[in-house]
């Protein structure tokens, strides 16, 4: 079966950079345990974020003595990045980061956090993510993913309308159509206010946590652990996203 045909990588940044940090603000709740799993598995040496954004990670690993680089599809993402106090502790690149081409490495750690590698809108580009990620790993170097778990349920006859926020004069929905047989969901935010309606494209391709230990073993990483979360939850049937960690031997 061909694959489908991908989108531009940088087409998610460019449309919400201006407005990314407003939706979806760093909450030192949401971000202290993130940020300390982080730099446990960094254990000193340096790390890569994929899709690094504005920073809502980076920043504050950084700022704990972690030597971070970065990787973004978005010219718009990363001069927000750089405009922030800390910025130029990140060492952000522009480009693809299927292709994981940054400098700094080897890494003891590469991370990709917030559903950010399901951007990478082919199985095929998903393989080669971790291969990269792989070549570009020191020996018990560790790669750790953060995704939700997909729940098919959510969309009825492949449609979902959902109510994303009603405040003030502005109001945001959020419509999205899942093909099967890809795994693929493309979706729009689409806010309305009293300046106009703007559309913000949204489209991943899912993976399911047993396809992601294949993946990894294609790469020739070994499983470390998956939690329900950054503070060590057990992973269950009842969880609705994981951490997933997997290791570069050391031989």
């Amino acid at each position: 079966m061909n694959q489908p045909r991908s989108a531009d990588p940088s087409e998610y940044g460019e449309h919400i950079a201006d407005v990314y940090d407003q939706w979806f603000p760093a909450s030192a709740e949401q971000v202290t345990p993130m940020v300390d799993f982080l730099a446990r598995h960094a254990a000193g040496g340096p790390a890569l974020e994929l899709g690094v954004g504005t920073g809502r990670v980076a920043l504050p690993l950084a700022a704990r003595g972690v030597a971070v680089s970065g990787i973004d599809a978005s010219p718009k993402m990363l001069a927000r990045l750089r405009a922030k106090e800390g910025g130029d502790r990140v060492a952000a690149s522009l480009g693809n980061f299927a292709d994981v081409a940054a400098g700094g490495g080897p890494f003891q750690l590469v991370y990709v956090v917030f559903n950010t590698f399901f951007g990478l809108l082919t199985q095929a580009e998903q393989v080669r993510c971790f291969r990269s990620v792989a070549a570009n790993l020191r020996p018990g170097g560790v790669f750790v993913i953060e995704a939700f778990v997909p729940d098919l349920t959510r969309w009825d006859r492949g449609q979902r309308v959902q109510v994303g926020a009603l405040a003030g004069e502005e109001s945001r929905l959020g419509l999205s159509v899942l093909d099967l047989a890809t795994q693929r969901v493309t979706s729009r935010d689409i806010v309305i206010s009293a300046h106009g309606t703007v559309s913000y494209p949204v489209e991943i391709r899912y993976a399911w946590p047993s396809e992601l230990d294949l993946m990894a073993e294609l790469a020739g990483l070994e499983p470390l652990g998956r939690w329900g979360g950054w503070r060590d939850e057990p992973f269950t049937s009842a969880s609705t996203g994981h951490v997933s960690a997997w290791v570069k031997s050391p031989r």
